[in-house]
């Protein structure tokens, strides 16, 4: 009887952990498509091109969708969402970047 509850607490610890590791992936693959289209939609807006559309093509390539891109002068905003898919729970990971020209420090 002690060996059946070792087992299920283990599995559950697996279960759990795999879990928790698939959100933290989830995550940080939706933070690189953010920083990503957010570096692409800043390129393109200092060379004159349409930087959310840009920044929708490089969330796409990286698995995620665009939800809003914002262009504030010579920075753009961009938040994107990326799925994960738990066993039996769906969840949506969002993620946010802000790219632009570096200001003269000197």
């Amino acid at each position: 009887m002690l060996a059946v509850a070792m087992i299920g607490v283990v599995v559950s610890v697996t279960v759990g952990t795999s879990g928790a590791v698939g959100v933290v992936a989830g995550h940080r693959r939706a933070q690189s498509a953010a920083d990503l289209s957010a570096l692409a939609g800043a390129t393109t807006l200092q060379n004159g091109g349409d930087a959310c559309a840009r920044a929708g093509v490089i969330a796409g390539r990286n698995g995620a969708d665009l939800q809003r891109c914002q262009v504030d002068g010579t920075e753009v905003l961009v938040v994107v969402a990326r799925s994960v898919r738990l066993p039996g729970l769906p969840i949506e990971l969002r993620a946010r970047a802000r790219a632009g020209p570096v200001e003269n420090l000197a």
